[in-house]
């Protein structure tokens, strides 16, 4: 299993998390432990679920994935991190703000797990091409390093988004994008060119 392709996907697919926690960050008045813990551990846990419930989809028509795995995560990967590219350059553009509160209703937080997560589902369809992990055991390894890293990453970008407004958020969607792109296109060469 390749775990620095899987931890370079770990980020990148983190990114729109972050950017989620560095922005809930800045609208908080008072970022207290349990809310930064809160807010981690569902952006964490949809990370997580997500890719599983990709892998198992793609299970279902592994046959035709695999004569086409390197176009799919070239065109999967390409479109998520161009799509996390224009989003970040979207909330620039249109100096997107959020109003100070004390607490995030627990709902609003799970909308948005759910939404920074969706891309993840479409990454765990590729995951195996990607990363080697086409069994069950490697596959629960990689959903649970993503899903550690979305963690760790979301709990840094709550404080920082306190401490430094939303002006990181863009730039972390952007590097986000970036990477994926990155990925998408060098397992493309790998299938296409050497092998």
């Amino acid at each position: 299993m390749d775990y620095g392709y899987l931890c370079g996907i770990a980020v990148g697919l983190a990114m729109d998390a972050c950017a989620a926690s560095i922005t809930s960050g800045a609208c908080m008045r008072r970022v207290r432990f349990p809310f930064a813990l809160k807010i981690s551990f569902l952006f964490g846990f949809f990370q997580a679920l997500m890719p599983m419930a990709g892998w198992l989809i793609g299970k279902a028509g592994e046959d035709i994935i695999r004569s086409l795995d390197h176009w799919i995560a070239l065109i999967l990967l390409g479109y998520l991190g161009g799509s996390m590219i224009w989003e970040s350059h979207k909330k620039k553009m249109d100096g997107e703000a959020c109003p100070v509160q004390d607490d995030i209703p627990l709902k609003r937080l799970l909308a948005m797990a759910v939404a920074t997560s969706i891309d993840a589902l479409a990454t765990g369809i590729v995951l195996p091409t990607a990363v080697g992990a086409g069994t069950p055991a490697r596959m629960a390894v990689s959903v649970l390093i993503i899903g550690m890293i979305t963690f760790f990453i979301c709990l840094i970008g709550v404080y920082a988004g306190h401490r430094f407004g939303t002006f990181c958020a863009g730039y972390a969607e952007t590097a986000g994008g970036v990477v994926l792109i990155t990925i998408g296109v060098k397992i493309f060469i790998e299938h296409m060119f050497l092998e």
